[in-house]
């Protein structure tokens, strides 16, 4: 779409949990933007979520809502195996899409939709990476790049889940969770991952029979820097993200939970313990980082312009958690290749 300069017109494909909040979100929190349709393969949850927002339709095809000349621009929340199809189509129709991780399913798909954006001759997708949005990584990204620490040498990610459905499988850990991670990496470093291993550490009895979990990864960047990941999906307590860059001359931290999150409580036996609230869920813990990101997709959409993780940064991810998947299957280091998409049209 051209620069607009009324109201956004939203369609949402994929009304899921996710799909869902985005609808709360552009109908009640984001300036500039309407939602006006909805989309979803379960055609009764898309026509009792259009039913809460007065003038917003239910589409049965998530193609014809990508279509219709009533919707400017597209949120893909819809499950990874369809993202393919449905943001091409939004690059046929010329139409701005945020797309939910994963962009595709593997890296030859992620490739193709680099290239046709490429041919299409101007951005027009933005990667629902949302950490980059988040106030706390914002600001550790502005100290890194500052230089007041110096070169960053290491990086430790923390990622923990209250618990997963016993369909969330070994390599979903690292295709659906640590995925955070790698773009958090690319993002923070500023260079690409060179090279992935994932360590299977004895599983928690809470893991689902035959999940690996958790898992602990080990990221080599392209100037040399570690990164070390722990991811838990079924850790029983709730949902913790934290991140802490390790520099020549200090560290710093995103997500401390002492910071806000955590109090001092007192025990039965009279002890002093830490204590306090834990998130349940990503909703909550990143309910801001998803507000920020919405409004400046919006905001960016109606100037006709693109802003945050692109294609290429979806592409670049895809193909370090397929490395991720055979490093978990041998137990070896994986070595991640990007092929250059060629220039743009």
């Amino acid at each position: 779409m051209t620069e607009t300069s009324g109201d956004l017109r939203v369609g949402i494909v994929g009304v899921g949990a996710m799909g869902a909040d985005h609808a709360e979100r552009v109908a009640h929190r984001v300036s500039g933007a309407r939602l006006v349709a909805v989309s979803d393969a379960d055609a009764a949850r898309a026509g009792d979520l259009a039913a809460r927002f007065p003038g917003v339709r239910a589409v049965t095809d998530p193609l014809a809502l990508v279509a219709d000349d009533d919707v400017d621009a597209v949120v893909v929340a819809s499950p990874g195996a369809a993202h393919e199809e449905q943001v091409l189509a939004c690059l046929e129709a010329g139409k701005h899409v945020l797309c939910e991780k994963p962009l595709t399913m593997d890296g030859e798909s992620s490739l193709r939709v680099v290239r046709a954006e490429r041919a299409a001759g101007r951005p027009l997708v933005q990667l629902g990476f949302m950490r980059r949005f988040d106030p706390e990584y914002a600001r550790l990204k502005a100290v890194l790049d500052s230089g007041r620490l110096g070169r960053m040498l290491l990086l430790h990610n923390t990622h923990r889940n209250k618990s997963v459905p016993d369909t969330f499988r070994s390599e979903m850990i690292v295709r659906d969770s640590l995925v955070h991670e790698v773009d958090v990496a690319r993002f923070l470093f500023g260079e690409e991952i060179t090279e992935v291993t994932v360590y299977s550490p004895a599983p928690t009895s809470a893991a689902a029979e035959g999940v690996v979990d958790p898992q602990v990864s080990v990221f080599r960047m392209q100037g040399g820097a570690v990164v070390t990941n722990e991811v838990f999906v079924t850790n029983q307590v709730g949902y913790e993200v934290r991140c802490e860059a390790v520099c020549e001359r200090g560290s710093a931290m995103a997500g401390r939970p002492w910071a806000d999150l955590y109090t001092t409580v007192a025990a039965d036996d009279g002890e002093g313990l830490w204590g306090g609230g834990v998130p349940a869920d990503f909703l909550g813990r990143f309910a801001r980082a998803y507000d920020l990101e919405l409004q400046a997709w919006a905001d960016a959409s109606r100037r006709g312009e693109v802003v945050g993780p692109t294609t290429w940064d979806g592409y670049a991810a895809t193909v370090v958690c397929e490395a991720g998947m055979r490093s978990l299957t041998t137990g070896e280091p994986a070595s991640v290749t990007l092929v250059d998409p060629g220039p743009a049209s």
